[in-house]
């Protein structure tokens, strides 16, 4: 068993856990943040990303106990003041999702991406870059078209417009 800490959503949270557990399934189970997916249990589908120290990881392929000490940040903490953040609220205006079960990867994989790319992403450079986050209901054009209108929003480029 390890004792593990780390700081969720803003939140510093405890709790000890078997040597084996997911960060996925601590997040899930021992801190009841469902909104992280487990789809496919071989890291390869994208539902599991989270923001871990400030960048994206798919938390299927890390252990909980490596992520003691680090900021973890998942969809639930995304919004601010009960604002949508400008990817959730992209995805909606955009209608970059169907059933859902991707949406939180998807977002939380976006968010990093134009963090990365502060000078705004190109259609390629999103297609490109979502290669790890799979849906299987739609056709990728209006998730990337959310997060071309996010990178904007973000970027400032729509506010001079």
């Amino acid at each position: 068993m390890a004792e593990i800490s780390m700081t969720v959503n803003g939140r510093k949270v405890t709790g000890t856990v078997e040597d084996r557990t997911l960060l996925v399934h601590f997040l899930r189970e021992n801190q009841g943040l469902t909104g992280t997916h487990v789809g496919c249990d071989t890291s390869q589908c994208g539902a599991c990303v989270v923001h871990l120290d400030g960048k994206a990881v798919k938390s299927c392929t890390m252990l909980a106990a490596q992520a003691s000490g680090s900021q973890v940040l998942t969809i639930e903490g995304l919004a601010e003041s009960g604002e949508l953040h400008p990817v959730q609220a992209a995805f909606k205006e955009h209608h970059g999702l169907q059933c859902g079960f991707c949406t939180p990867g998807m977002i939380m994989a976006a968010v990093d991406m134009i963090r990365r790319h502060p000078q705004g992403l190109d259609e390629k450079t999103v297609r490109a870059e979502l290669e790890g986050n799979i849906c299987r209901c739609t056709g990728y054009h209006n998730i990337v078209k959310a997060v071309l209108a996010a990178s904007e929003a973000m970027s400032g480029k729509a506010k001079a417009a």
